[in-house]
């Protein structure tokens, strides 16, 4: 959340948890991730972003993880540390992707750093290889950081390899970790072969239309949860047909919540009009698809 001059804007976050909470039935975060530009600010700013939500989500929701990754390993123990002290639900952590770890058990190293610094709450791995580019499966890290993390407890999986999730889940049947799914289109797909939660940036607009479909399928009503599903996975084809990324996202989230987000940060570069005027046509059509889904039930 930026001001338009592109400082982020700590005035907001209150507004944003009760939004979360009311509006969209969100009750645990993910602070200074992917969608948060968590990578583009500065340590002290992500502190103060940690710091906020943790105050301000305190007796509202459930969790508050945060992302602490960093290409810098001791500004990621920094940032480990400082989550731990403010009093963080969890911590999660990228593989860094600029100079790139080849070997997999120096991998589960420098993640073992970091969860070192905070060692009374969880570690989770997030696991995105189209962002990082790094090719180890996050199966094939499983074992090692089990093995070499006392803290770790499942993964943020942001990939399509659905092959890969059901392996992690299969060999982690005994030890109970939380495999959060974060390619919200495919969201129905990963709960069918185990992932037991989800991180994913268009529940801060589409959160209460995810959680008809997490409530359909506990339900073990697989009809209505795809006719939901399918609804939005029309949505997002739209959205990708415009180009979709973090502006995009803030956007429209802007104009669903009402809340400013305010633009990216260079280099990211603000959507048009137009976009806003598109996306805002499209939204209605999906309520509608949402209201007929539901009729013929």
């Amino acid at each position: 959340m930026f001001l338009f001059f592109r400082n982020i804007n700590l005035s907001l976050i209150r507004q944003y948890v009760d939004y979360l909470i009311n509006q969209q039935g969100v009750k645990n975060v993910f602070v200074n991730g992917t969608t948060g530009e968590g990578l583009s600010l500065s340590i002290q700013e992500r502190k103060q972003l940690a710091e906020e939500w943790v105050t301000q989500g305190k007796n509202k929701l459930d969790h508050v993880i945060i992302h602490v990754g960093s290409l810098s390993l001791p500004e990621s123990k920094d940032l480990a540390k400082h989550a731990a002290q403010i009093g963080a639900d969890g911590i999660s952590v990228i593989s860094p992707f600029f100079f790139k770890q080849v070997n997999k058990d120096e991998l589960v190293a420098f993640f073992r750093d970091v969860a070192s610094e905070a060692p009374n709450i969880p570690f989770y791995y997030y696991h995105i290889p189209p962002i990082t580019g790094i090719k180890f499966c996050a199966e094939e890290l499983l074992d090692s950081m089990k093995e070499q993390i006392p803290t770790f407890k499942g993964v943020k999986f942001s990939d399509r390899d659905l092959l890969d999730l059901r392996q992690c889940v299969q060999k982690s049947e005994q030890d109970h970790f939380v495999f959060m799914y974060g390619v919200d289109e495919q969201l129905l797909s990963a709960l069918v072969i185990g992932a037991n939660g989800a991180v994913g940036s268009t529940y801060n607009y589409l959160g209460k239309i995810h959680n008809l479909i997490l409530e359909a399928f506990a339900a073990g009503d697989l009809y209505t949860a795809q006719k939901y599903e399918f609804c939005i996975q029309e949505f997002f084809g739209f959205l990708i047909s415009l180009g979709f990324g973090v502006p995009q996202i803030k956007a429209i989230m802007t104009l669903v919540s009402g809340i400013p987000m305010g633009p990216p940060r260079l280099p990211l570069s603000p959507v048009s009009d137009d976009y806003i005027l598109k996306v805002k046509i499209k939204l209605e059509s999906l309520n509608n698809c949402l209201s007929g889904s539901v009729l013929k039930e």
